[in-house]
């Protein structure tokens, strides 16, 4: 988001960004692990809103030149 006269504007050009959300008891947790923001929200819709709003704020503090993805996949762990 840019500021003019005190306004917040979103970006012409947004960043497509990832955002992996968890549960942790009543609350949903988003991060986003290109900018490592994290936020929560009681809906997943709640969590990704505030991690989008996190994630803007610190973006214009802290721009970012390159987006690095992440590799995100699954795996199996055995356990007893």
């Amino acid at each position: 988001m840019l500021r003019r006269n005190g306004v917040r504007r979103r970006h012409k050009n947004p960043l497509v960004l990832t955002a992996v959300i968890h549960k942790e008891g009543r609350w949903y947790v988003a991060q986003c692990p290109e900018v490592g923001t994290v936020s929560q929200g009681k809906t997943v819709e709640g969590a990704l809103t505030n991690l989008r709003e996190a994630t803007e704020l610190y973006l214009e503090e802290f721009p970012i030149k390159k987006i690095v993805r992440s590799l995100m996949t699954t795996f199996e762990a055995a356990y007893a």
